[in-house]
């Protein structure tokens, strides 16, 4: 069982832009962007990819708060 407390969301837009989704794959400390679907972290909350990204193009969502 996978216990996922929090989700990111990506618009399709900055997924498709590949210097864009490098950017958040480099900024994120726990590699939630990374291409490999196998011992990925858990979100920390840090923000660094709103931040690096267009406003409202990637949201966080804390499961645990609906």
């Amino acid at each position: 069982m996978n216990a996922m407390f929090i989700d990111v969301q990506v618009d399709a837009a900055v997924a498709a832009d590949t210097a864009l989704a490098k950017k958040l794959t480099e900024v994120c400390p726990v590699n939630i962007f990374a291409q490999e679907k196998d011992g990925l972290d858990e979100c920390v909350l840090c923000e660094l990819c709103i931040q690096a990204a267009p406003a409202g193009s990637v949201r966080v969502i804390k499961l645990y708060e609906q």
